[in-house]
C-alpha cells in the first residue's frame, strides 16, 4: 500500500508547503523522498497516530477522519492564527499498487 499525503488548503502563510504539495509513504512506513515535494516536522506529527491503520486499509470515517468516502483529512498542528504561519490541511489517499 501507498500513502498519497496531499495539500488541499493553506490557511495563513505556509514556508514549507504550497497547494497540491505531497508526501508518500510506502508500504506503511517508508517515506519515499523521491515522490515527495516537501516534509515539515508539523504535518509528520499529525499524521503519526494513524498512518499504520490507513495503510493498512481502516476506513478513515471509523478513525473520525472523514465523513464519508475513503480520504482522510488532517491538519498541521500550527495555530496560524496565534503564530503568524500557516495551518495545512491535508487529504490522505491509500492507493493499492496491486
Amino acid at each position: 500500500m501507498k500513502l498519497i499525503v496531499k495539500v488541499i488548503e493553506i490557511k495563513g502563510r505556509c514556508p514549507v508547503y504550497s497547494l497540491r504539495d505531497r508526501i508518500v509513504i510506502d508500504d506503511g512506513y517508508r517515506l519515499n523522498l523521491e515522490e515527495t515535494d516537501s516534509v515539515c516536522m508539523h504535518s509528520l506529527s499529525s499524521l503519526m497516530p494513524y498512518y499504520v491503520a490507513l495503510s493498512r486499509g481502516v476506513d478513515p470515517k471509523s478513525l473520525g477522519l472523514a465523513r464519508d468516502g475513503h480520504k482522510a483529512y488532517l491538519q498541521c498542528l500550527d495555530p496560524c492564527e496565534r503564530t503568524g504561519g500557516g495551518t495545512v490541511i491535508f487529504e490522505v489517499e491509500v492507493v493499492d499498487r496491486g
